[in-house]
């Protein structure tokens, strides 16, 4: 899932300042499980935008704003507000922003009404925690499935910093070290073996921007 949160509505001003008439795009997924892109922030934005003297000519929630299918879907339905308004505010992550300015045929400016913050797993309790930096180059299997290169904040694959204290992270030391954590999960499955290998240096070809996957 991808965290996002709503920018200041002073920062959203500014940057619509040349534009009054605006149509508003949500997010029917991560934006809308994590409170920044779903149907009661859309219209919540909408009051606020209004008392500021915009209007606000329309508004959709498509259910992943990032999938071209689906934003083409939604555009067409609301392609006489579209081809009247000035500028598209985006609820969603900088996947949907990019993917509405590249399926919106009018080309009016596409504007990010969120932050992006990164990617999450959610726990029982609704909560939002970072676990993967989509590196390119996974090391679970041999980490047992804790992954180092995101929870240590120096990113080590081979074992804790000279810094750890008591198992305490040298950085922050409220936190537990990532590798304490490793070893002691490995150590429950009696795979301590896998901590002794020594893992190759990161091959940062591989995290080259932008990545493409071409379906065949």
């Amino acid at each position: 899932m991808i965290i996002s949160q709503q920018k200041p509505l002073d920062e959203l001003l500014d940057s619509l300042k040349d534009y009054k008439k605006i149509f508003l795009v949500g997010c029917g997924e991560c934006a809308t499980t994590c409170k920044s892109g779903g149907q009661p922030e859309l219209e919540k934005l909408k009051a606020a935008l209004e008392i500021a003297g915009k209007t606000i000519l329309g508004m959709c929630l498509p259910g992943a704003p990032c999938l071209a299918p689906q934003i083409k879907t939604e555009l067409a339905k609301n392609i006489k507000v579209l081809r009247d308004c000035e500028a598209v505010l985006v609820l969603a992550c900088g996947l949907g922003v990019q993917s509405i300015k590249e399926n919106n045929r009018f080309n009016q400016p596409v504007i990010p009404a969120n932050n992006t913050i990164f990617g999450a797993v959610m726990d029982a309790q609704g909560n939002f925690h970072e676990k993967c930096s989509m590196c390119s180059e996974c090391v679970l299997a041999l980490t047992a499935g804790i992954c180092p290169v995101t929870l240590c904040p120096k990113g080590l694959l081979n074992g804790p910093c000279g810094g750890m204290n008591k198992g305490k992270c040298e950085v922050d030391n409220e936190k537990d070290c990532a590798w304490v954590l490793i070893y002691k999960e490995l150590e429950k499955s009696n795979n301590l073996d896998k901590i002794r290998q020594i893992h190759k240096e990161r091959d940062y070809q591989k995290a080259l921007r932008p990545h493409k996957l071409i379906m065949r």
